[in-house]
């Protein structure tokens, strides 16, 4: 018998869906307390603890799509005054590339998704070893990221991923060929539950190990991240000079990186060192012999199509022919064009994946707004500019990278620099001590950001995008598998800052 409620009932059961009901009235209070903090406590305190509010609905992703609570407290925010809503537009357009990258690369991707599954699935049952396996998924992504950006990367990581597990959980269902739900275990037979949850340990080391792999190789060069760009122009520096001024720093890291994948992986640490499957690589190597097989000449135009789409992008990102999220835009309409898809319902499937995430990012840009209209972190920077000059790129590396870590690194680098070259404009600093100080901020708000998923807009994808459930992987488990990186990481890029600039 269906049970009956009163309205308030309705209300209540609707609000956040099935989300669990402490969490609801956790976002409830966060809600009701957020004004009466602002009148007794001001805007600085009550901006700080805004942030680790949305913090929280990150980090309970898992429970709640964090759009919906996250969102709710942008909205409070610009209402009580903490945030202006020009400030939050000109945040956002300030970003637009970012928005447009998500929006059309990421779709752009969905449909390379036969090639990139065959080739990965090649490789995958070809390496027997887990260990060269993790470093080769994180050097390659380090070396795509330098070049490309690390969101394009963390994509085709994420359509590999959600690939490979469908494959498989489609056998462990006992699926037929249509209609198969990967994202539901009641129909797992109970044969294949444990090797499926190795296969989750699997599929989430190699993830983790490639989300990191952007990371050592977005900070190398002036196209890896968004705010390596923004560095490069205020300081002057094309792509080869941004290259060698960073080398001594990122190179030491990106060693350190790769021998921290292999320790990791070597001594089944912090989560890692999960193996594939005996049963998992059979079906996979059925899977890419029953592909093979079954391609028609058409099947085989298309794979070819996406392999020159591809090509073309690598040549369209490495020179820059026009923004990142235009040429994915490109990438779509050849891709649709010569592949035959060209009904509305087909198209509209890629971008389920990317549109939730940049609504979420335009969320966190509201957040960010706070930030910089409460001048949160403004104590901070001045406090460091008074130290000896000495001191200064040690310290602007380790406070780069702790608010990155808890905020927006692309926020972060755009409040330093411009302090920096205010400095340096004024006769506060010299150009040496400036390229220094440049180097740090890049340095710092890239390096220990792999602390937390909001550190990395690449690693908050990863955290939010369809494969995070399936493989099992929450906030807690990311910060908890990139510990030892941060660690080894941070420890060698704060030597590196210190000695070796």
């Amino acid at each position: 018998m269906q049970q009956v409620l009163t309205m308030p009932q309705a209300f209540w059961r609707n609000f956040l869906g099935n989300s669990p009901v402490w969490y609801k009235q956790v976002i409830i209070g966060f809600l009701i307390i957020n004004p009466f903090l602002l009148a007794i406590a001001g805007p600085t305190i009550t901006g700080w603890v805004l942030i680790f509010e949305f913090i929280f609905t990150l980090a309970l992703a898992l429970k709640c799509y964090p759009l919906q609570p996250g969102g709710l407290l942008a909205i409070e925010a610009v209402a009580i005054g903490l945030a202006s809503p020009d400030g939050v537009y000109h945040e956002v357009s300030s970003n637009l590339q970012v928005i447009l990258l998500l929006m059309f690369m990421v779709a752009g991707i969905y449909f390379m998704k036969d090639m990139l599954l065959a080739v990965f699935t090649r490789f995958l049952v070809g390496v027997k070893s887990k260990v060269i396996l993790s470093l080769v998924f994180s050097f390659t992504a380090a070396v795509l990221s330098a070049f490309l950006d690390a969101l394009t990367v963390t994509a085709v990581l994420i359509s590999v991923s959600v690939g490979f597990y469908s494959v498989y959980h489609k056998v462990a269902s006992n699926a037929g060929a249509h209609d198969h739900n990967h994202h539901n275990d009641d129909h797992v037979v109970e044969l294949h539950r444990e090797d499926l949850d190795q296969f989750r340990s699997f599929l989430r080391s190699l993830m983790m190990h490639g989300a990191v792999g952007t990371a050592l190789g977005g900070v190398t060069t002036l196209v890896g991240e968004p705010q390596n760009l923004l560095i490069a122009e205020k300081a002057g520096w094309e792509f080869i000079e941004f290259f060698l001024h960073m080398a001594p720093v990122t190179m030491p890291v990106l060693v350190t990186g790769l021998l921290t994948c292999i320790v990791t992986e070597k001594l089944n640490w912090f989560g890692y060192g999960g193996q594939l499957p005996v049963a998992v690589r059979t079906v996979l190597e059925d899977f890419d012999k029953d592909q093979s097989a079954q391609r028609s000449l058409r099947d085989n135009a298309t794979l070819i199509i996406q392999v020159v789409v591809v090509l073309m992008l690598v040549f369209a990102l490495a020179f820059h022919i026009a923004a990142v999220g235009l040429v994915g835009l490109m990438v779509i309409i050849i891709l649709t064009a010569f592949n035959g898809i060209t009904e509305e319902s087909q198209i509209g499937h890629a971008f389920e994946e990317a549109l939730p995430f940049t609504a979420l990012l335009v969320v966190f840009f509201a957040v960010v707004t706070v930030i910089h209209e409460q001048h949160l972190f403004n104590p901070i920077i001045e406090w460091v500019l008074t130290l000896e000059l000495d001191m200064q790129p040690r310290v602007f590396f380790v406070a780069n990278g702790v608010l990155s870590a808890i905020s927006d690194n692309v926020f972060v680098a755009t409040i330093y620099i411009n302090e920096i070259v205010g400095a340096l404009e004024a006769g506060l600093i010299d150009r040496a001590h400036f390229d220094k100080l440049a180097i740090a901020i890049n340095t710092g708000t890239n390096i220990p950001s792999v602390a937390t998923p909001n550190g990395q807009a690449a690693f908050l994808f990863l955290l939010t995008s369809a494969a995070a459930p399936l493989i099992r992987l929450s906030y807690g488990t990311m910060v908890w598998m990139a510990l030892p990186y941060t660690i080894t990481m941070s420890i060698v890029g704060y030597l590196a800052v210190s000695y070796m600039i």
